[in-house]
C-alpha cells in the first residue's frame, strides 16, 4: 500500500516497445514515426520518446511547438531525431522552429506563403512536411491547392518539402468505403511530389493493409495499447496500468442510493469498496454503471465516479481496507474503459491525472 491513499500510474515501456514492434512488423518496410503530442499522450513524452529511439524510431510528431520543444531537449543531442509539428508555421514561430530543428507540416495556403517568405528571410531552403485533406475535413490543403502548388515552382520556392501527409476519418472501421475515397485522392496527390516521402496511415490505418501504408506511418493509441478498431485487440499490451487502494467497505441495503445525484439504486444487499481514485485522478465520471474494475481475480462492477473516490461492487469477494485495484491495465482494458464512458482510448489516456505516484518500468 502507498505511504498515504494515492492512485498509482505505472507506465511500462516495456510493453510499449512491445507495441511498437508489432506495428513496425505490421507496417512491413514503412519507417514508423511515433505520434507523441500531449506529452505522449498523457504518459510522458521524453521517457517514451527515448525509449522508442533506442526501438530504432528516428521521426516523431507532435501537435504544438512547444512540445516539439520539449522534446527535442529531452531527446539531448544523442538522439537526433527529425520532430513534425502537425501545427505547422503559426504566425511568429519560424525561429523557434528552427531553433530546436522542428520540421513544421504546413496545412494551409497562407502557411505556405509565410514559409516561403521565412525562408527567403533566413536565406536558406526551410525543412517542411505539407498536410493535405483529402475527406476529413480538419487540417490540410485541398487537393486542388495541392495540384495547383506543384505547378507552380515559385509557390514552393525556398521549401524542402520532404514529407506529404493526410489523414483518414474512418480508418477504425474496414468496410467504411470512405477509406478508399482517401487513399485514391491521397495517391493522386502523392503523385506530384515525387522526391517527397507519403504519409496516409495512423494507428488504425496501419492496419488497412499495404496500400495504406506508404513510406512512413504515424501510430498514435496502439502504442500506448488502443485497439486499431476501438476494441482491444490481443496483439498489444496495456502501457498504463492505474491502482488505488481501498479505504472502506460498506454493505449496502437494497433501495439505498449511492453517489452524487443519487441515481445509483441498489437493487440487492450489495458490499461495495470505497476506492481512492476518482476523475481527479483520470476515470471518467461516465464510465460508472457501465465499467469495470478488477480485484481478487476477477471484474467487479463500478458503480459510480465521484472527484476523489468510486464504487465497486465486490460481490462476494474478500477484501479489506489498503489492497489495490486494477482500473486500467492488463485486465481492464483501455478500449472498455472509454466505451463504457462514451468516449476513445485517446481521452482516457490524456486524462489521467498527476496527483496520484507514477512510476516508470523499463525506462532509458
Amino acid at each position: 500500500m502507498p505511504s498515504e491513499a494515492v492512485a498509482q500510474l505505472s507506465i511500462d515501456l516495456d510493453a510499449l516497445a512491445h507495441n511498437y514492434r508489432v506495428l513496425a512488423s505490421e507496417a512491413a518496410g514503412a519507417a514508423v514515426a511515433p505520434v507523441v503530442k500531449a506529452d505522449g499522450y498523457g504518459l510522458g513524452a521524453v521517457a517514451i520518446g527515448r525509449r522508442l529511439w533506442a526501438e530504432g524510431a528516428r521521426s516523431f510528431f507532435v501537435a504544438r511547438l512547444a512540445e516539439g520543444e520539449a522534446l527535442r531537449e529531452g531527446l539531448g543531442p544523442e538522439r537526433p531525431a527529425a520532430i513534425h509539428v502537425f501545427d505547422g508555421l503559426t504566425t511568429g514561430s519560424g525561429p523557434r522552429l528552427v531553433a530546436a530543428g522542428l520540421t513544421p507540416v504546413l496545412s494551409s495556403l497562407p502557411q505556405v506563403s509565410a514559409a516561403t517568405a521565412f525562408a527567403r528571410q533566413l536565406g536558406r531552403p526551410l525543412t517542411a512536411g505539407l498536410h493535405v485533406d483529402t475527406g476529413m475535413n480538419r487540417q490540410g490543403v485541398t487537393p486542388d491547392e495541392a495540384r495547383a502548388l506543384a505547378q507552380s515552382i515559385d509557390r514552393l520556392r525556398g521549401l524542402d518539402l520532404g514529407l506529404v501527409i493526410s489523414h483518414l476519418g474512418a480508418g477504425t472501421d474496414p468496410a467504411d468505403p470512405h477509406n478508399g475515397r482517401q487513399l485514391e485522392r491521397f495517391a493522386a496527390v502523392r503523385a506530384l511530389f515525387p522526391e517527397a516521402r507519403a504519409s496516409l496511415a495512423a494507428s488504425a490505418g496501419i492496419f488497412l493493409g499495404p496500400d495504406y501504408r506508404f513510406d512512413l506511418v504515424r501510430p498514435g493509441v496502439s502504442l500506448y495499447g488502443g485497439g486499431p478498431q476501438e476494441r482491444p485487440d490481443p496483439r498489444l499490451k496495456a502501457v498504463a496500468r492505474l491502482t488505488a487502494p481501498i479505504l472502506d467497505i460498506r454493505t449496502v441495503r437494497p433501495g439505498e442510493r449511492l453517489g452524487y445525484g443519487a441515481k445509483v439504486v441498489l437493487e440487492r444487499t450489495t458490499r461495495v469498496a470505497m476506492v481512492g481514485a476518482g476523475y481527479a485522478d483520470g476515470m471518467i465520471r461516465a464510465a460508472g454503471g457501465g465499467g469495470y474494475a478488477w480485484f481478487a481475480g476477477a471484474r467487479r462492477a463500478l458503480l459510480f465516479v465521484n472527484m476523489d473516490l468510486l464504487a465497486i461492487d465486490l460481490g462476494d469477494a474478500e477484501a479489506q481496507a489498503g489492497e489495490m485495484v486494477e482500473l486500467l491495465g492488463d485486465n481492464v482494458h483501455l478500449d472498455d474503459l472509454a466505451a463504457a464512458a462514451g468516449t476513445v482510448a485517446h481521452e482516457v489516456l490524456v486524462r489521467l491525472g498527476r496527483r496520484g505516484e507514477r512510476t516508470y518500468v523499463g525506462e532509458i
